[in-house]
């Protein structure tokens, strides 16, 4: 049993010297690699940096930040109308007998447009016209014998009522053929007309019988979203470019509908152009900008200069002179509103601030810098 114990002890005492033989070979082996890799580094870090220049600033470009006017604008594509567009219909059923005017032709409130067959109230009212005369020239033979107490009272009246009843029923029968020519309501232009002679016009009607604009008031109107109808207001400045034209003008709002259009869900806004019509056309595109956001004195920038950290939220690198040297800091920022490219500062900037607008995208906090 003893020489079993003595045995075990010196296979023990020989397995740990064959363990400690083979750390000291992986010992040894990794430290050649280590050797050959810092090698490889140095040799590397020569390439790079020839001069042996430690910290070589980054090259990044500047500017100055200063407050200025920031204004916000609602975009939406609009059109130009006539501040008088109306849809003339008949007043009343007839077929199309004569046009009297034609398309571009400008036409005085109450001008005929039209005149629709009416030869049967015209008959009705010449046997009417004809009973008048004789109603008339009886009861004028009535009165002289009443001044002269000659014939019975009710005689009298008899034949003046029958000339009051007949000369009524002219004057209706006369409004009737009035009824049968197409008139317009307005001065204006006449820019359409669908009808033609022969055809039957109904009032009523989807497709009106002639359209007159009136271009002596022009207007751009534009559907809004419901979600503007807090932001706009009769008086907010507009921008309106006409791309047709290749003009733009800046108006005053000045008509913001307080009825929402359950369909689409939008609000109606006008605006007032200044006189000239030879130059508006109905339907023409116009691009309105309106202006409901101003700041006249705030530092904006453009918005690609504003970075994001998930911790830390927006910031962006200004450049700092620290004892002597040029350095990146990173500035924490609360952004406002996004216009146009621009990007609202609300905090976080000063007037003065050298803010790197180019090469920020890998800078550190506290990296140097240098720019010219």
């Amino acid at each position: 049993m003893k020489k079993i114990l003595i045995f075990i002890g010196i296979m023990a005492i020989m397995a740990a010297c064959g363990n400690s033989d083979n750390k000291q070979a992986q010992l040894d082996k990794l430290k050649k690699e280590h050797d050959k890799i810092a090698a490889q580094i140095a040799q590397l870090e020569k390439e790079i940096n020839p001069e042996g220049i430690v910290n070589a600033a980054a090259i990044v470009m500047v500017d100055t930040v200063t407050p200025g006017l920031f204004e916000h604008f609602i975009e939406v594509q609009g059109r130009i109308d006539g501040n008088e567009n109306v849809a003339v219909s008949p007043r009343t059923p007839g077929v199309v007998t004569r046009i009297l005017v034609k398309e571009g032709d400008y036409v005085k409130k109450g001008q005929v447009l039209a005149e629709l067959d009416a030869e049967v109230l015209q008959q009705q009212l010449t046997d009417l016209n004809t009973q008048l005369q004789f109603a008339t020239d009886l009861f004028k033979r009535q009165k002289d014998l009443w001044d002269q107490k000659i014939g019975s009272e009710v005689q009298y009246l008899t034949a003046k009522n029958n000339v009051e009843s007949l000369q009524n029923k002219i004057a209706t029968l006369q409004d009737q053929l009035a009824m049968s020519n197409i008139t317009s309501p307005i001065d204006g232009t006449v820019e359409e007309i669908p009808i033609k002679v022969g055809q039957m016009a109904a009032v009523g009607t989807p497709t009106p019988a002639f359209r007159i604009i009136n271009f002596s008031r022009a207007k751009a109107v534009a559907d809004l979203g419901e979600a503007n109808t807090a932001k706009i207001k009769v008086g907010d400045q507009v921008k309106i470019f006409m791309p047709d034209l290749n003009r733009e003008l800046t108006e005053r709002v000045t008509f913001a509908s307080k009825y929402i259009n359950p369909v689409n869900r939008t609000f109606l806004v006008e605006v007032t152009l200044p006189p000239d019509n030879n130059v508006y056309r109905a339907n023409m595109i116009a691009i309105l900008m309106i202006k409901d956001y101003s700041n006249p004195s705030v530092i904006a920038i453009p918005q690609d200069f504003v970075q994001t950290s998930r911790d830390e939220g927006h910031y962006v690198f200004i450049a700092a002179t620290e004892n002597g040297s040029l350095v990146a800091r990173k500035r924490i920022i609360q952004p406002g509103i996004t216009y146009n490219g621009l990007t609202e500062i609300l905090s976080g900037m000063n007037a003065g601030d050298i803010l790197i607008t180019a090469g920020y995208k890998d800078l550190y906090d506290g990296q140097p810098i240098s720019y010219k």
